[in-house]
């Protein structure tokens, strides 16, 4: 029981490593491709489709020499999913070109409340003080060493209610649908990949146009551009699959928490790789939003064991309830084994 439990700590470490490790690189991987200073690859939402096509072709060659199973979901939850998951990216890119990076980081802050009211409203579930604390403490943290300027206009306002609203619903329903069905984080992304893949790189080329106001056929491809965009969909492979196992084995809240490890990742090697500014400011946010994660951690172990505990104690009290019972049942069976030799 003790090598399973530690087992399963270490895949679930895998997987949270992996996530932090992919996501931080293939940031670090588009910031060089999309940025003034590097390749000018100005088509996010395009590659996003880039991202999903790599993905889905992975997962069709993963099925094809039975490395992973295919299992029956039906077609309208997958068109269902993806057309949130895709208004998800959608509404990302236009908040952050319609709205400030104070604002844009916000709403992104805003994820964990909505995540915790829609999981409440949709699922019924309730969280203990000590994780509200923590989810506080983190929000606050992430929010000091990231928010700057605060800009809102109504275009923008309505984009960022979208983006927070279509990414809360799409992390929630990874969970359910992977539990209702019975299917691995794998082949779930397998299924979804190439409907996101298509309508992606379908409509993407006239999102961007509309974000950049440049053409995709007009962009000059250079060997280095290649280089970072086949790297950011490599990259873009694990950070979808790391996604899914993550949502699988923990819940939206947790990944949304513990995801801000990223924002505090990104800051750093930004500061270390680009020379991007690190003030004091920066680094006390920092320093609170790690406290908040480890108080978060802290606090879902404390309600892990409270939930295991309650069912014993329920257990305990019957296991009594049934000694006392059998010995009311034995002392009337010695009062009539005593009539009866009388």
């Amino acid at each position: 029981m003790e090598s399973e439990k530690k087992s399963s700590h270490v895949s679930d470490m895998g997987a949270w490593a992996m996530n932090v490790v992919s996501s931080v690189g293939i940031i670090m991987a588009n910031k060089q491709l999309m940025s003034a200073n590097g390749y000018s690859f100005t088509f996010a939402t395009t590659l996003t489709g880039f991202h999903f096509a790599v993905t889905a072709l992975v997962g069709m060659v993963s099925n094809a020499t039975g490395l992973s199973s295919s299992k029956h979901v039906p077609l309208w939850e997958l068109i269902w999913f993806s057309v949130v998951a895709n208004m998800s990216i959608t509404g990302m890119n236009l908040s952050l070109m319609l709205n400030s990076v104070g604002f844009y980081q916000i709403s992104k802050l805003s994820m964990i409340p909505v995540v915790c009211i829609m999981e409440w409203i949709l699922h019924n579930k309730r969280y203990s003080k000590e994780v509200k604390m923590s989810v506080v403490v983190v929000v606050i943290g992430v929010g000091v060493c990231t928010v700057t300027d605060v800009k809102v206009n109504a275009k923008g306002f309505i984009c960022a209610c979208v983006a927070v609203l279509s990414t809360s619903l799409q992390q929630i329903s990874i969970g359910s649908l992977q539990k209702k069905y019975s299917i691995g984080s794998f082949e779930l992304l397998s299924k979804t990949a190439p409907i996101q893949a298509c309508s992606l790189l379908v409509l993407g080329p006239f999102c961007d146009y509309y974000l950049s106001g440049n053409l995709l056929l007009d962009y000059k491809y250079t060997y280095g551009a290649i280089f970072f965009i086949l790297l950011s969909c490599s990259l873009a492979v694990f950070c979808n699959v790391s996604q899914y196992l993550c949502i699988g084995r923990f819940s939206a809240v947790s990944f949304q928490v513990l995801g801000h490890m990223k924002t505090v990742c990104v800051l750093t090697l930004g500061w270390l790789l680009f020379e991007s500014a690190l003030t004091f400011k920066n680094i006390m946010g920092m320093l609170v939003a790690i406290a908040g994660m480890v108080i978060y951690s802290w606090a879902v172990e404390v309600e892990k064991q409270s939930n295991t505990k309650s069912p014993h104690a329920s257990k305990n009290s019957l296991t009594e309830e049934e000694l006392r019972l059998l010995k009311e049942g034995m002392e009337k069976a010695d009062v009539e084994v005593g009539q009866s030799k009388a």
